[in-house]
């Protein structure tokens, strides 16, 4: 299957997608064509958003405390989120170049469904909550860069503008 990231401006990443309804065999390549980009772009985290698909599926692969997490998250709920927050140096695939300081609760709790259909629950902490948080942000058509400070997106304008036009290329 053949996909490709999207970028910055693209109206795709700006609508909520759409829950899955249906794990087969399609969804599964889908999700193995996501790693692909994901892997090929040198990301964390990829959301289905991000190579121009409505759905709710999110692939991640984290080295975090010494411990490297792969999963793919079908229709993701982030069930509760730490009082504390912290924050942290952000980029995204789909605004390439650009980084920014976004504060996100450190710890989280999260419910989905994996590639077998099966209901996982899970508590996530560090960069694990991070990522999962900036993607489950793009399933519901937000952009790291819609956490920023007014004046720093402003600083942005030029270089946003910049990165919409790789959506027009051939």
């Amino acid at each position: 299957m053949a996909i490709d990231l999207v970028y910055y401006g693209h109206e795709t990443l700006r609508k909520i997608a759409e829950e899955v309804s249906n794990i087969d065999g399609e969804l599964i390549d889908f999700i193995d064509s996501m790693f692909n980009v994901m892997y090929r772009a040198k990301g964390l985290g990829l959301a289905a958003p991000q190579v121009d698909r409505s759905r709710r599926v999110v692939t991640l692969d984290i080295d975090d405390n010494k411990k490297n997490i792969v999963m793919e998250l079908i229709n993701p709920v982030i069930r509760e989120f730490s009082k504390k927050e912290e924050p942290y140096e952000e980029g995204c695939l789909s605004v390439p170049g650009i980084m920014g300081e976004v504060v996100r609760p450190v710890e989280i709790s999260v419910s989905a469904l994996n590639r077998d259909g099966k209901e996982i629950e899970f508590e996530a902490g560090g960069l694990l909550a991070r990522v999962i948080q900036h993607e489950v942000d793009h399933l519901n058509g937000i952009l790291f860069v819609d956490h920023l400070e007014d004046y720093r997106r402003n600083e942005l304008r030029s270089e946003l503008k910049k990165i919409k036009k790789l959506n027009k290329r051939p």
